[in-house]
């Protein structure tokens, strides 16, 4: 077995890597965007060769799973001769309760229990489903496979991930802290050990993975120890358009202040909320520090944002009882330099010590920023979730063929 693809499907998109594992190269990536719309459009980008890009028609996944099989066969644009020569396709999950807690097969019993985890994932698991379906539809006869965003921390003990409130809300609703971005929290954990040479059970490592949607988590002997999102991903940090933790009496006080329903003050807190709300003017953390010396309100979203990012490495640092590593990833753990200074120049008391040089760099590669002499190593990794989801299919169907 040797060419994998990899699907994240979302309600409206679907994003696509097929990587050949003999050396886990990425052979062609793309998405579609815009899917049940009549101007759908559909990005392939195949390595080595020129990117297409076009807008057509696709109504269903189906028929979004159909396209992308014609590009990777395409004469002129693909870069296999036949889809018979994908072995294996592995589905990103953003939700698997607490029944599926490690990378598995795809069979009915899994495909339902994904369906029963509608209720806490109501925008991510539907749309999951839809893509296994579609891939079944598509290619039958290829095995499949499903990587959970909340599977790696499943090994969080109970004093971390249960809620402080009547008991029975979890025994009936399983309200509780799951945690996400597990895969790319596990897979930059991994390479920080790789980078420094030394047993990843060994560290205590904080991870922090800082895009658009963002989490922290504590790392003990290899495993997650407490993680910021809690039973949805609005819980931690404050984020992009998600205001992270709040006063929760805030809720019901502004139902009633401003006629709001339960709809009304979800969007409010996930879609209206954080770094948006506070700047008035953007999600973008690139926007934002672009317009801190002139503008108080995007200076203020700025500073809450190293704050509480900050505060929750703090407290980790404490959960853990010291910390070894700090790493920092995804699109604003990797790119901002603005932000990463600001953390690590308030975290001295840690030990950190910054490198204003190699923080400054602008590489993506897996990097120390932190000074020679600092007593807290300070690594950015770039996350690559994908091949997590390509290396556990991997590894699973390996497993079958032995």
């Amino acid at each position: 077995m040797k060419k994998i693809l990899v699907i994240n499907a979302g309600s409206s998109s679907l994003k696509y890597q097929l990587y050949d594992m003999t050396d886990e190269s990425v052979l062609a990536k793309g998405r579609v965007e815009r899917i049940g719309m009549d101007a759908s459009i559909v990005v392939h980008e195949p390595k080595n060769r020129e990117d297409l890009r076009y807008v057509e028609e696709i109504l269903d996944h189906t028929t979004a799973v159909r396209v992308v099989l014609q590009k990777l066969t395409d004469p002129e644009y693909g870069v296999i001769q036949s889809i018979d020569e994908i072995d294996a396709v592995g589905h990103r999950i953003v939700h698997g309760g607490e029944k599926l807690t490690q990378s598995m097969l795809v069979d009915d019993n899994v495909k339902q229990e994904i369906r029963s985890l509608f209720d806490l994932a109501p925008l991510h698991n539907p749309a999951h489903l839809m893509g296994i379906t579609a891939i079944e539809n598509n290619l039958p006869n290829v095995p499949q496979t499903v990587v959970f965003d909340t599977a790696f921390h499943s090994t969080m003990p109970p004093m971390c991930y249960m809620y402080p409130i009547p008991k029975v809300l979890y025994r009936k609703h399983k309200v509780r802290r799951y945690g996400f971005h597990g895969t790319s929290h596990q897979y930059v954990s991994e390479q920080a050990a790789k980078f420094l040479n030394k047993p990843l059970e060994s560290l205590k490592i904080i991870t922090c993975h800082i895009g658009n949607g963002a989490s922290v988590t504590a790392i003990k002997d290899g495993k997650s120890f407490d993680t910021s999102m809690g039973m949805t991903p609005l819980e931690g940090l404050m984020m992009g358009t998600r205001s992270g933790d709040i006063d929760p009496a805030i809720v019901p006080y502004a139902m009633a202040k401003e006629e709001l329903t339960v709809n009304e003050v979800n969007s409010m807190l996930n879609k209206h909320s954080g770094l948006m709300a506070i700047s008035g003017l953007s999600s973008d953390m690139r926007e934002i520090t672009e317009s801190m010396d002139t503008d108080p309100n995007a200076k203020l979203a700025f500073d809450m944002f190293e704050y509480r990012l900050r505060k929750y490495i703090g407290s980790y640092a404490a959960a853990l009882n010291g910390v070894d590593v700090i790493v920092f990833t995804a699109g604003i753990g990797e790119n901002s330099v603005v932000l990463r200074k600001a953390v690590c120049e308030n975290l001295t008391y840690l030990g950190v010590k910054l490198d204003e040089q190699r923080n400054a760099e602008r590489v993506s590669k897996d990097r120390r920023i932190s000074a020679d002499d600092s007593k807290v190593e300070v690594l950015v990794i770039p996350t690559n979730e994908e091949l997590m989801i390509a290396r556990d299919t991997y590894r699973l169907l390996e497993g079958i063929q032995q």
